[in-house]
Parts: structure tokens; sequence; C-alpha cells
């Protein structure tokens, strides 16, 4: 039987975490996040890289929000433009009951942002 180490975030997962302490229009308190760094990175750093993800209905309209209907029947949003990163461990992070978002939700997440930035290949 193989031994099963400690929980570490890794890419595709939506995760808890606590968006506390906020400055301005950033998100607070604790939400679903999608992250985007590997397990590797994720592990050896203690940083997590990735997007908020809320329920707001208001994000209906923002062209920057990609809506996602998971198991919960309710709709959430992905913050394609809110990238960030967190100490994951201090920050209290923990799995999701959903696990990882699917494939396609994740690939348009990645090409929201890309538009941003324009991270390239």
């Amino acid at each position: 039987m193989a031994l099963k180490g400690p929980w570490v975030p890794d890419r595709r997962d939506m995760i808890w975490i606590d968006c506390n302490p906020e400055a301005g229009r950033e998100m607070r308190d604790v939400h679903p996040f999608l992250v985007l760094s590997p397990k590797v990175f994720n592990e050896r750093t203690g940083i997590v890289i990735g997007l908020p993800m809320t329920t707001a209905a208001f994000n209906e309209t923002n062209p920057f929000a990609i809506k996602y209907v998971g198991p919960g029947r309710k709709a959430s949003y992905v913050l394609g433009h809110q990238p960030k990163s967190f100490d994951w461990r201090m920050r209290a992070a923990k799995p999701h009951p959903w696990k990882q978002v699917p494939e396609d939700l994740f690939t348009r997440a990645c090409e929201t942002l890309n538009q941003i930035i324009d991270v390239g290949t």
C-alpha cells in the first residue's frame, strides 16, 4: 500500500481559500479558487496561483467572468480578470467538494486571462 502524503493543491483543482485581508475592490472572506499553478510549484513554494470564484449574479454581464454551473446547480463565475497568488498554507486552503473543474472550463479561464496579460505560448 502506497503512503499518501499531505494534501497539496494542483492545477485545475477547485479549493477554498481565505482572501482576507483584502484592499479596495478585491474579494474578501473565504471563496472557491481555481488553481492555475501545478502541484510541484505549489508544494515547493507554498504559494498557489489562480483565479477566484464567486456566485455574485452581477457577474452574468462581466465579459471576464466565466460562468460555471457545477453539481450544486447554482451558477458560479471564475473571475478571469483577477489572478491572485496566495500562501495556501497560511490561508488554510482546503479541497472544495467539487474537486476539479472540467477541462473546458479550465481552458476558457486560461484563455480569458491570456487575453488580458498575453502570456503567449
